[in-house]
C-alpha cells in the first residue's frame, strides 16, 4: 500500500523469558491517528517504544517510508514521542524547553523563534515564552511537550498515555485539542492508553491488544458495535456476555429461550459467546419480552438509568431512558441486529486476530 508510513513486521519482544509481543505485524497510514488499546501489561507500550527506538526487537523489522530503521537510535527517526511524565527540563523556561531540540540541530536563531510563536499558538499558550515550568498547570505543562515535539515537523508523534495524570474535564478538553492538532499538522499520531472511551473519542483506527497479541483491528464503530470476540466486546465499553447455543442460522438460544439474530454460518447446536450491550435490552412488559425478570437495582446516570434485571438466573445489565423501580416485573427484548454472536475460543489465551480495513 502506497500510504503505509509505517510497517511492523513479524515482531517479537521478550523480557526475562516472558513473551511480550509475539510475532506481530501492523502497519500505521500516513496522517491517521491509530490508538493501541489494552490492559496494563498487554504489549502497547512495548510496542509504541520499538517504534520510536527505545526498545529494539528480539525478532522482525521496523519499516518507516519503506526504509528498515530497526535498529536506528531514536534521534535518527522522523518521530518525537510524547510521554506521560512529560520529561520537561524544570531549570529551563517554556520556550527554552520547546527550542531544546532545534538548538540541537543548530537552526537559527530567527527560525527557532518563528517556531516557538507558531507552536505556542498552536496549542494555545501565546504569550507563556518566559514563564518557567513549574509555574505551568498540568494541562499546560502537557501543551508545552507537544509544542516541543511538533516544532521538529516530525512525520510521526508517538503519544504514550499523555492525559493519564489529568482530571477528566481537562483529559477531555485535551482530547479535543489532540484531534486538531493532527488535523491541522498533517502529522500521523501513534497514541497508548487503557482509557477506552478516550480511543473511541479520538481515534481513526483502534488496534485492541491483549497479552502480546493483536485481539482486532478497525474503526471505533466497528471495535464497539462488532466485536469479534468476548475480550474485545468485554473490554470495550459494558457488555452483557453470556453462554449461548446456536440453534441454527439466526436462532440462539440465550438462558432456556430462543432469540432471533441476524448471525449465519455457525453450525446447529453450537456453543457461542452472545454480547448484548446494555444499551440494546429493552424493558417492556414481562408478557412482552422474549424472557421475564424483576429489577433488583436501579441507578441514575445523568443521560440514562442503570439497572440490573434478574431474568432466567442472569443478572442482565440495561441502559434506559426510561426508569423501572427496583422490585419491579419487565420483560426482556433485544432487536435482532443487536445481538452479536461470537465463536468461544479454544483455550484461556487463544489468539484471535481480526483486521477489519
Amino acid at each position: 500500500m502506497s500510504d503505509k508510513l509505517i510497517d511492523l513486521i513479524n515482531i517479537s519482544k521478550s523480557y526475562d523469558g516472558q513473551v511480550v509481543l509475539d510475532e506481530m505485524d501492523l502497519y500505521i497510514r500516513d496522517n491517521e491517528f491509530l490508538t493501541l488499546l489494552g490492559p496494563s501489561g498487554c504489549g502497547k507500550t512495548t510496542t509504541l517504544r520499538i517504534i520510536g527506538g527505545f526498545e529494539t526487537p528480539d525478532t522482525g523489522k521496523v519499516i518507516f517510508q519503506g526504509k528498515d530503521i530497526t535498529n536506528l537510535p531514536p534521534n535518527q527517526r522522523d518521530l518525537n514521542t510524547v510521554f506521560q511524565k512529560y520529561a520537561l527540563f524544570t531549570h529551563m523556561t517554556v520556550e527554552e524547553n520547546i527550542a531544546f531540540g532545534l538548538r540541537i540541530k543548530k537552526k537559527s536563531r530567527q527560525y527557532i523563534k518563528d517556531k516557538i510563536d507558531y507552536a505556542l499558538k498552536l496549542v494555545n499558550l501565546d504569550g507563556y515564552g518566559k514563564r518557567s515550568v513549574d509555574s505551568l498547570s498540568g494541562g499546560q505543562q502537557q501543551r508545552i511537550a507537544i509544542a516541543r515535539a511538533i516544532v521538529n515537523e516530525p512525520k510521526l508523534l508517538l503519544l504514550d498515555e499523555p492525559l493519564g495524570a489529568l482530571d477528566l474535564k481537562l483529559r477531555q478538553d485535551m482530547q479535543y485539542e489532540l484531534i486538531r492538532l493532527k488535523n491541522e499538522l498533517g502529522i500521523t499520531f501513534i497514541y497508548v492508553t487503557h482509557d477506552q472511551e478516550e480511543a473511541l473519542t479520538m481515534s481513526d483506527t483502534i488496534v485492541v491488544m491483549n497479552q502480546g497479541y493483536i485481539q482486532q483491528i478497525g474503526s471505533p464503530e466497528a471495535i464497539y458495535n462488532e466485536p469479534k470476540n468476548a475480550f474485545v466486546a468485554d473490554f470495550i465499553g459494558e457488555s452483557n456476555i453470556i453462554d449461548g447455543i446456536m440453534i441454527e442460522d439466526k436462532l440462539v438460544r440465550i438462558l432456556g429461550a430462543k432469540f432471533p439474530c441476524v448471525d449465519t454460518g455457525f453450525g446447529t447446536n453450537r456453543p457461542v459467546d452472545v454480547v448484548i450491550r446494555p444499551e440494546d435490552v429493552e424493558l417492556v412488559a414481562p408478557e412482552a419480552g422474549t424472557i421475564a425478570g424483576t429489577v433488583t437495582s436501579l441507578i441514575f446516570k445523568g443521560v440514562h438509568y442503570e439497572m440490573d434485571v434478574m431474568a432466567n438466573g442472569y443478572e442482565w445489565l440495561v441502559h434506559s431512558t426510561k426508569m423501572f423501580p427496583v422490585g419491579e416485573a419487565v420483560g426482556i427484548h433485544v432487536d435482532p441486529f443487536n445481538i452479536q454472536i461470537m465463536n468461544k475460543p479454544e483455550s484461556e489465551d487463544e489468539e484471535a486476530v481480526t483486521i477489519d480495513e
